[in-house]
């Protein structure tokens, strides 16, 4: 269906399924009512995906249905605009952070004004004259799917991140604890060889001997755990783990 702040009684509203996937909320800025209707004929008849077409003439109109709006999806954008342009609108969503695909779609066959548009991180250009019957609902569906795979990319490179960071965080408090058990063994070690040095009764030196074996297992372990190979030790698992619980 089509929402607009403006009158737009010739667009008729499409009913929404209850079952089938999420229908897919388009935000058009185009100062055409001639192509918004062509819009909503072509998205209407698409297979059996839901489009909810919220139509606005304007720049200004447009930024201001975004602020209040977050069930946008998709914003489909001419170029001209009187007193602004798509660039411009671009460069405004860019200073909001808005995180939702842009699709042009203009009558102007500019292949630097494509470029541009792409630095300011367009999904697609597309040309008024070429869109064929399947073409936009299509381009949509593509720009929708690509944003999610680069969304859940994201999600596993800042999930890799944090399991490095935890990875550094135990290897420092593993070399933080190893050497405070230097110093106390290293005095342990001293005392035992000074005792030794005495006459000491048949009971003391097994007394003593079975002292230095347990003192001999401790600095192993404590050799073992400062010579760990952290980079065996798989901390994303545990950091998808920690997601999955939360």
């Amino acid at each position: 269906m089509i929402e607009s702040s403006v009158t737009l009684k010739a667009i008729m509203s499409t009913p929404i399924p209850s079952k089938g996937p999420k229908p897919i909320t388009v935000l058009l800025v185009d100062d055409d009512i001639g192509f918004a209707k062509i819009v909503q004929h072509q998205l209407q008849q698409f297979q059996n995906r839901v489009f909810k077409i919220i139509w606005k003439e304007s720049v200004e109109e447009a930024l201001e249905e975004l602020k209040q709006n977050p069930a946008i999806d998709l914003i489909l954008t001419d170029y001209v605009f009187p007193g602004s342009n798509g660039l411009e609108f671009c460069l405004q969503l860019n200073q909001l952070n808005s995180e939702i695909p842009i699709v042009f779609v203009t009558a102007t066959r500019d292949f630097k004004l494509a470029i541009e548009a792409m630095k300011l991180g367009v999904e697609d250009f597309l040309i008024k004259e070429d869109l064929a019957e399947s073409l936009l609902p299509r381009t949509i569906i593509n720009v929708l799917d690509r944003a999610r795979i680069q969304k859940q990319i994201k999600a596993v490179e800042k999930r890799m991140l944090i399991a490095e960071k935890r990875a550094e965080a135990i290897r420092e408090l593993v070399v933080t604890v190893c050497h405070e058990f230097n110093n106390p063994l290293a005095a342990i070690k001293i005392s035992a060889d000074l005792i030794r040095r005495h006459d000491l009764s048949e009971e003391d030196r097994k007394l003593l001997k079975e002292f230095e074996d347990s003192f001999q297992r401790i600095e192993t372990e404590v050799k073992r755990l400062r010579d760990i190979s952290f980079d065996r030790i798989d901390f994303r698992a545990s950091s998808l783990e920690d997601e999955g619980g939360s």
